[in-house]
């Protein structure tokens, strides 16, 4: 861990880790332990870290619960494709199978890699202390070479305690699969061809093109051909978001702009994107894509993403830099760069750019309302904070309003539980990306159920003297999952806080921070969020701010553009009716 170059290791001792964590002490000059209060969030801060910099942290645990407690942020990361290395304590080799203290054996002894199995793309269990210098670099070769993604090693007790006398080489990243794999050059040339003859070319950039770090060369690619550049939610950054070729976002949660485009292009090219169905309309021909006609090109290094959801015209099977950069020089060899600027579908496209800004959001955005919508909080925000500040967002609304209301300009600067929406992510992924990058201003904007879920971890910072800053958009309650129960039932449950009497409720939260030690303010209006950002900020520690939101009337919600494939009970007839014919055009079938 310490030769391949991990500068932190975060989790939990337990008697399950009671070796690793005392060898760490001898090497916290290169390596340092990082506390958190739940083994989630463990994984959640190494993911982040990821996201953020590039380079991969290891999360450890115990045996039995604690290893347990990470199975949501492993699979966060397995979704996202984001590399983690998990290291949990496993039953003594010479005990396993009579039940001893916290080991699942019912089905079969000491059985938690089964657990972890569906969450992570290699795991071993090592059951002899010989075994470790092979595992390990195999660990690290396996999450970090073609898609990235998490691993985990069980290492038994027995095996924790015995005595090695060899040394891993200096050179550990010999054991690694470097370089870039580049797709077939002939695949390279049908799609500079197909790419030159558009008319109407789009770019769909996701989360592979941020960890491939493709954004300099799509964006080059983009502006040779003038093809705009639309995201998901992963995708985010890959191009700065006032540059004139941003088409925002696709998909059911996106906006009426990027979907507009992707679904009336004749090709697009999609540079490391899975097609999920919150990115493409749930799949219904025209909302979000309309493949065929639409000729797709699709990079992506993993060969079972390709074709999984619509056919590819051109699959080009590689690295996405590598992949793009190719095509880049192909394309180039075939036309000049073209005066894009002149043409009637860039015309079309800034119309749709300022439809979205100034008619769609724009009244969000400019609302005066008391509380505040969550839009207008989000403008607010963005004057104050600088162009280079990395935003963590977990599920809910104040995910979705930032994805659609809060601009980035760099890649690696929004880092959202895209793929898996896991509530309990902003806050320990902020304390991750700030770890990572800690010239940066770091802000986890949380709703305040997603903040409950692992609140408990603003505790680290202050340990740790970072300085993070924590909003949270306080609605009282999860009401991203309210307002689709009453758009399915005109009623809903469990999902607004409220005391035995009916009166809404809700922890005040910035009382709760300051407890915790950190700076922490109420605000209630808009023009409160500027001056108190600037004073959290300036005490150079941690610091929260709570910002009261509307919760009621149709203000209390966010753009919904696209379809989302959300079954309507059949109870619901003439509703129903509109979903089956919804349905009846969903295009993968």
């Amino acid at each position: 861990v310490v030769k391949a170059g991990t500068p932190y290791v975060t989790g939990i001792p337990g008697h399950g880790s009671f070796q690793f964590t005392d060898a760490l002490l001898d090497h916290q000059d290169k390596t340092k332990i990082i506390p958190v209060m739940h083994e989630q969030s463990a994984v959640h801060l190494a993911d982040a870290h990821f996201r953020a910099s590039g380079v991969p942290l290891v999360a450890f645990t115990s045996i039995g619960p604690g290893a347990t407690n990470t199975i949501v942020g492993m699979a966060t990361a397995f979704v996202d494709s984001s590399a983690v290395l998990l290291l949990t304590g496993g039953t003594h080799s010479y005990m396993r199978g009579h039940s001893i203290m916290q080991e699942l054996d019912r089905n079969h002894w000491a059985d938690f890699p089964r657990v972890a199995e569906g969450v992570t793309k290699k795991h071993w269990e090592v059951t002899n202390v010989e075994q470790i210098p092979f595992v390990i670099h195999r660990a690290y070769n396996a999450m970090l070479t073609g898609r990235p993604g998490p691993v985990h090693i069980e290492v038994a007790l027995d095996a924790q305690a015995a005595l090695l006398a060899t040394e891993l080489p200096n050179d550990i990243g010999g054991r690694w699969a470097t370089g870039r794999v580049h797709p077939d050059p002939a695949d390279v040339d049908k799609a500079a061809k197909l790419l030159v003859e558009a008319k109407r070319p789009v770019i769909v950039a996701g989360g592979g093109a941020i960890s491939a770090e493709a954004c300099a060369e799509v964006v080059a690619l983009a502006r040779h051909l003038g093809a705009p550049v639309v995201t998901t939610f992963n995708g985010k950054g890959t191009i700065p978001e006032d540059d004139d070729l941003n088409g925002w976002y696709v998909g059911s949660m996106g906006s009426p702009c990027g979907n507009q485009l992707t679904a009336n292009a004749d090709v697009l090219l999609s540079v490391g994107c899975r097609f999920v169905d919150w990115t493409s309309g749930s799949y219904k021909k025209g909302v979000s894509y309309s493949i065929p006609p639409t000729k797709l090109i699709q990079i992506d290094i993993d060969p079972t993403e390709i074709g999984k959801n619509y056919p590819a015209e051109v699959p080009l099977l590689g690295d996405a830099k590598a992949a793009a950069s190719d095509l880049l020089e192909a394309v180039r060899q075939r036309t000049p760069a073209r005066n894009y600027r002149e043409t009637d579908y860039f015309a079309e496209l800034k119309k749709l750019q300022k439809e979205w800004n100034d008619d769609v959001q724009g009244p969000l955005r400019r609302s005066n309302s008391h509380p505040m919508t969550q839009q207008r909080a989000m403008t607010e925000l963005r004057k104050t904070l600088d162009r280079r500040t990395i935003v963590t967002a977990g599920a809910g609304m104040t995910q979705m309003i930032v994805h659609q209301d809060f601009p980035v300009y760099e890649p690696r600067t929004h880092l959202s539980s895209g793929g898996f929406s896991t509530m309990g992510f902003t806050v320990p992924a902020a304390i991750g990306a700030k770890l990572a990058q800690p010239d940066r201003t770091v802000v986890g904007m949380a709703g305040d159920g997603d903040f409950l879920q692992t609140m408990q971890e603003i505790a680290v910072p202050v340990m740790l003297g970072l300085p993070v800053l924590f909003v949270v958009m306080n609605n009282y309650g999860w009401l991203s999952i309210r307002n689709g129960q009453n758009a399915l039932f005109n009623r809903n449950v469990m999902t607004e806080f409220k005391r035995p009497d009916g009166s809404r409720y809700s922890p005040h939260f910035a009382n709760v921070a300051k407890e915790f030690g950190l700076h922490a303010e109420r605000v209630n209006r808009p023009e409160e969020i500027g001056p108190a950002v600037k004073k959290a900020l300036a005490t150079g520690g941690p610091a929260l701010l709570e910002i009261m939101i509307v919760s009621e009337g149709p203000e209390a919600t966010y753009t919904i553009p696209g379809w989302w494939d959300l079954p309507v009970p059949a109870h619901r007839t003439e509703l129903r009716k509109e979903y089956e014919e919804a349905r009846r055009g969903i295009q993968f079938l």
